[in-house]
């Protein structure tokens, strides 16, 4: 799905016996025709999304960086395998990188049950830019979610990729999901963050697409 010019959503969905779940990792198209991958999924779905690549007329081989936007396994599960087949380098936050790289355990989950750990070749902070073919897309520090949750805004394309900082529930958006959600303050005073920034549309890594702006994240702080 299109959000906007060259921004686009890869929605993956994993059926389980008692449920169903889509996630909707972000691509925006560089300068040059590729593509920058926010969130590799699960270690299972990575031939998934490589279908949903391909019905946007992507491949791996098309991702010249994959950027993940925490630590936890529905976003960084494939990523060292993701990064193989795309030959690209992964970026994270300084904060969470240690957990993806394996130096750490991930602060959710069984440690004995992590995926396989990835290297993480450039540790990114807030306000990091890098270059698309829609301007830059901006690195919000978000945590809360995790201690290295990132979000991305996209400011000439006037979208926000919100991961997990915000949840889209019946197309609304909704605060970060407490239960997986360690620490909730930071992450409403990370919504006020985030309402600060300029934006028509907001992707949400579960809930997908949303047409809202900074005034409807920032009634979800108050």
């Amino acid at each position: 799905m299109e959000l906007a010019r060259g921004v686009y959503s890869f929605p993956v969905t994993v059926s389980y016996p008692d449920r169903t779940l889509t996630i909707n990792p972000a691509g925006v198209e560089t300068p040059d025709g590729g593509l920058v991958l926010l969130d590799a999924g699960f270690p299972d779905t990575v031939d998934l999304l490589a279908d949903a690549l391909a019905e946007e007329g992507f491949g791996y081989d098309d991702v010249e960086y994959l950027v993940l936007t925490h630590q936890d396994g529905d976003h960084a599960g494939g990523a060292a395998e993701v990064a193989d087949r795309a030959d690209a380098p992964v970026f994270a936050h300084r904060d969470d990188a240690p957990a993806i790289e394996g130096a750490e355990d991930p602060i959710k989950g069984d440690p004995s049950d992590r995926y396989d750990p990835a290297p993480v070749d450039v540790q990114v902070v807030d306000g990091v830019e890098i270059r698309t073919a829609v301007g830059p897309l901006q690195v919000v520090a978000t945590p809360g979610h995790t201690p290295g949750h990132i979000s991305c805004h996209l400011p000439d394309a006037g979208v926000l990729l919100a991961a997990d900082a915000s949840v889209a529930e019946d197309g609304e958006l909704r605060g970060p999901n407490e239960r997986f959600t360690p620490d909730m303050d930071r992450a409403i005073d990370s919504l006020g963050r985030l309402a600060d920034l300029a934006f028509t549309d907001v992707l949400c890594f579960h809930g997908g697409h949303v047409e809202a702006g900074p005034e409807d994240v920032a009634a979800l702080v108050e």
